[in-house]
């Protein structure tokens, strides 16, 4: 019953922040667009439910500029100021938006793994993939990226075993303040 009222919320909210968003997801396509180059998303495989790999949705945020030897430059001297901004106001992310409407992410959840980290994946960090990954999550609502993986790990764990309905809202109105605050980026 649990997962019935997530995925309708997944679904009704993806879905109205997709159609009311719309306007600022195209002024961040302009500005994308302007600032990166085409094409304005970066696509990445990730790992969700079941292990399971689905390409995640970002606004794109760094230039694709080589060294002479071929190589991509770190990704620092890649990342522009408009990308270090999106980033810091997690408005890249807002593409997932569609990767909720398909159902191959939630709203809330642990936040999908690398491909190139599933061959080092613990069995702890598998059960991971017992429910579908989010946006957002217990982790991000408690410390974000200031956090060691292994805490993440344990907060991610601890979603999974506790998760509801009733957290899920909860995790959603919590994700608010450290967005706004740009807090743990």
């Amino acid at each position: 019953m649990i997962l019935y009222h997530k995925r309708t919320l997944d679904i009704i909210v993806s879905l109205l922040g997709l159609l009311l968003l719309s306007p600022l997801l195209l002024l961040i396509s302009l500005a994308t667009s302007y600032s990166v180059g085409l094409p304005v998303i970066f696509k990445q495989n990730r790992v969700g439910l079941q292990g399971k790999r689905f390409l995640i949705y970002k606004f794109r945020t760094m230039l694709d500029t080589w060294h002479t030897s071929y190589e991509l430059l770190n990704d620092q001297q890649r990342l522009t100021k408009f990308g270090c901004w999106l980033r810091a106001t997690s408005l890249d992310e807002l593409p997932q938006l569609w990767n909720v409407l398909k159902g191959e992410m939630s709203l809330v959840g642990p936040r999908p793994l690398l491909v190139d980290d599933l061959p080092c994946c613990l069995e702890a960090q598998a059960k991971r993939h017992s429910v579908p990954p989010g946006i957002t999550g217990w982790a991000q609502i408690n410390g974000r990226n200031a956090l060691p993986a292994q805490d993440k790990l344990s907060l991610d764990l601890w979603y999974i075993d506790n998760h509801s309905f009733w957290l899920d809202c909860k995790i959603l109105l919590l994700t608010i303040k450290p967005v706004l605050l740009r807090r743990n980026i």
